[in-house]
């Protein structure tokens, strides 16, 4: 061991010590790294993110006297209503405050709350209302900007966010009391499917960072090879060589690392702020889990010295040069094939015991703890599967090119040298395989749980295009809701109500439900909207029976009968009734689906039946909106003229497809990731390419002056590079669907779209293309004839 260490820091000492050529050589491995490691430690700090976030989150939610999170017995000191709205595409959050006490709590980021007309913002929404593009924004929020929200109190530097004081603020308004900040809600469990997405995201996205960490540290082969033979001429055996090489990989990943560490904080600072699809954070969350970093740490040092190691083993080094295995003997097939087959096998066994598919393990067999090492079974199937490609792919690539004879010049000089060193160019495409691979893969799993996780409303986006909806009734908002809508730029019709719930004023038993409807006041234009009515003046009542429901009909005359009272009151114990006659020429009429596709159904009346005073505290008003598309920004006057009735009015917009929101998170977060591991494969193949025409200036310079054209050689450039890339992505798109199918079969869900890897086989390419084309002004300088002088 003391003998191993004696060389490995040798090598180190070549690494550093060996003039301009080695230090050339030492930071094209280490910025290689060091790309690796930066999005290493960028997946090792999302556990940390994700908590920060959450904490954030839970830090201003608050909790009222009652709640369980109050072991402080702590009095409710505080008013507050959520006064969320959207501006264009952007989502703003917002609560108005009112003191309950003198000494009311506080919200996080907050040093006092605002006084009544003024408002407290977060820095990214001072600039919007301070821009010309919040000009409707800020007629919708009139308040005086007297403070600034503190970091504590925001999820991420661009969130829009402002607490804003009111001296109208009660309960009668839809006001809750708070007694403290940081409740902490309930979580919703992760739903299977997207476990096991989660899974297959964190294995495609990681791996083609490890392969590229793997050929930085093989950066410079050639020149090394040469090196090794003058230590074995000078006295060196061959096993001491090989753990010099090792040093001086070890002496890249080192620097690496270092690299890697300022790119990532560097990154953090730069990208935090920036809100890419809508995500933002503070670069202070963004912290690597401490023993993820540490394995980072060693594993990529050691990754570089094994990789290295492994690498010379098929390498014989003697004193008067080099000879590879690989060039007198064909590339095993059969181990190749093992490693996607053990990951195949695995899939199979992680499959659910609910799917109703042939099942891989005879009945009666028991696999102890299958069930907990399910995610391991799908990590490791889903990794073999696609390492298996990268081993596959050298293979193919010598196979084919073997083959290959004739053509132009640049097509000749490119496949020879394919022939006499393939492994170089395959590692090159390897990582742009696993990753054109694992999009496919991901690509076919998440359309296939696509209508899981999109349901459709049933919804009429032609009736109405916008709901705005007060949790708590007034007739009186409802009308100037119906009139100020009317008023409003782009608004061409409007539908408003106030709905309530009453029950039988009868006895029941004490085991019996009580009889229960829903009561609907609007006019009669918009209870025409809600049902099927011919003649409709002020002053009517309807009966209203839901659509081909029978017992849900019967259920609804239980309490809605024609000359009988019915309590508006709640029904809670201790509640005195109010009570409210049903007149008898009440007609009983159907349902229609509303804007929103849902049906409401129970006692419609007309403001003239009924005194709206007699609602019950749960009622709500509502209104839905017809607007006309082609008037700018209609949507903001909208939320504009909403926030003028009331801040706790809130404006949603009719949606025929409604997206779960775990699932539009983990999408979000795909498309971040992608972009970040795209962005690493286009770096890693750009250093990848320039080491390898900086290792062959030489070659290209004697070319140039024996008359070989410039153009020639560009194209065998460009031809070396295609034929392994379309061999890759041919083999990628093979895999991808192939482990899409299985990933696919776990879950008992069925492909429903196999063309889908063509937009992703055409990103891959032009990923090469556009390298390929970066690379070409460095092959202009290496062809010059000073490329001829050597040491």
């Amino acid at each position: 061991m003391k003998r191993r260490l004696h060389d490995l820091g040798l090598g180190i000492r070549f690494a550093l010590s060996g003039g301009r050529e080695g230090w050339a050589r030492t930071l094209l491995t280490a910025v290689g790294v060091g790309l690796g490691v930066a999005l290493l430690l960028g997946a090792a700090s999302v556990p940390h993110l994700v908590d920060e976030r959450a904490n954030r989150i839970h830090d201003r939610q608050p909790f009222s006297a009652g709640s369980a999170k109050n072991t402080g017995d702590l009095k409710a000191s505080l008013l507050y209503a959520t006064a969320d709205t959207e501006y264009r595409d952007d989502t703003i959050g917002g609560k108005v405050l009112r003191p309950a006490n003198a000494d009311p709590v506080l919200p996080p980021g907050l040093t006092s709350i605002p006084a009544p007309g003024t408002m407290a913002v977060s820095p990214a929404l001072r600039d919007l209302l301070d821009s010309p593009e919040g000009e409707l924004l800020r007629q919708r929020l009139p308040y005086e900007i007297t403070r600034t929200i503190g970091d504590a109190g925001l999820v991420e530097p661009s969130e829009l966010y402002y607490y804003a004081g009111s001296a109208t603020l009660s309960a009668d308004t839809g006001a809750s009391s708070a007694a403290g900040f940081g409740n902490i809600g309930e979580r919703e469990p992760l739903d299977p499917m997207l476990v096991v997405l989660v899974i297959l995201i964190c294995v495609v996205l990681l791996m083609p960072v490890a392969i590229f960490i793997a050929t930085a540290v093989r950066f410079g082969s050639e020149r090394r090879d040469r090196r090794l033979a003058a230590l074995r001429l000078v006295g060196a055996d061959a096993r001491t060589t090989r753990w010099i090489a090792g040093g001086e990989a070890l002496a890249g990943a080192v620097l690496g690392l270092a690299i890697g560490t300022l790119l990532f904080l560097g990154g953090a600072e730069v990208l935090g702020p920036l809100k890419l699809w809508s995500f933002g954070f503070f670069p202070g969350d963004l912290r690597p889990v401490p023993w993820l970093a540490l394995l980072v740490a060693v594993a990529v040092p050691a990754l570089a010295v094994a990789v290295t190691l492994a690498a010379l083993r098929s390498v014989v080094i003697e004193p008067l040069g080099v000879v590879r295995g690989g060039r007198t003997r064909r590339r095993r097939l059969w181990w190749r094939l093992a490693m996607p087959g053990v990951g195949v096998v695995l899939l199979f066994l992680s499959q659910s015991p609910d799917v109703q598919t042939a099942p891989l393990v005879p009945d009666g067999i028991a696999i102890p703890l299958l069930d907990s090492l399910t995610p391991v079974f799908i990590a490791t199937g889903a990794t073999l599967v696609l390492a298996g490609l990268i081993t596959l792919l050298p293979w193919l690539v010598e196979a084919v090119v073997g083959r290959l004879r004739g053509g132009s010049p640049a097509w000749q000089l490119a496949v020879r040298r394919l022939q006499l060193s393939s492994g170089t160019a395959s590692r090159a495409v390897s990582g742009i395989t696993v990753a054109v691979a694992g999009s496919v893969a991901l690509q076919m799993y998440t359309v296939g749980i696509h209508d899981d996780f999109n349901r459709v409303t049933g919804a009429d986006a032609n009736r109405a295009q916008y709901t705005v909806m007060a949790e708590y009734p007034d007739a009186k908002l409802a009308e100037k809701m119906i009139g100020a809508f009317r008023d409003t730029p782009g608004v061409r019709k409007v539908i408003g109500s106030v709905s309530s719930y009453v029950t039988s004023p009868e006895p029941v038993a004490s085991d019996d439900i009580r009889p229960t409807t829903q009561l609907t006041l609007g006019d009669c234009a918009t209870l025409k909207e809600l049902a099927r009515i011919d003649s409709c003046k002020d002053g009517d009542t309807f009966v209203v029976h839901p659509t081909d429901d029978p017992r849900q009909a019967a259920w609804v005359d239980r309490t809605a009968r024609p000359g009988k009272p019915v309590n508006t009151a709640s029904d809670e114990p201790g509640v005195p009734q109010r009570l409210w006659t049903l007149p008898a020429s009440a007609r009983t009429v159907t349902a229609r689906p509303d804007p929103t596709g849902e049906e409401q159904h129970g006692i419609f009346v007309t403001p003239g039946a009924i005194d709206v005073s007699l609602l019950g505290s749960t009622a709500g008003t509502s209104a839905m909106l017809t607007v006309d598309q082609r008037v700018p920004d209609a949507a903001e006057h909208i939320r504009n003229t909403a926030a003028g009735l009331s801040p706790q009015l809130r404006v949603n917009t009719v949606r025929t497809i409604e997206r779960d929101q775990q699932y539009a998170g983990i999408q979000t977060g795909l498309q971040a990731a992608s972009l970040a591991t795209l962005g690493l494969i286009a770096a890693s193949m750009l250093v990848s390419q320039l080491e390898q025409l900086r290792e062959r200036r030489r070659l290209l310079a004697a070319l140039v002056a024996f008359g070989t054209r410039r153009a020639t050689l560009a194209g065998s450039v460009l031809w070396q590079t295609a034929v392994p890339v379309v061999l890759g992505i041919g083999l990628a798109v093979a895999g991808g669907l192939a482990l899409g199918a299985l990933m696919l079969r776990i879950i008992g869900k069925t492909i429903t779209d196999w063309w889908l890897f063509l937009p992703l086989a055409g990103a891959g390419a032009a990923v090469i293309l556009a390298v390929t084309l970066l690379s070409l002004p460095a092959l202009w300088r290496l062809m010059r004839p000073d490329g001829l002088h050597t040491e």
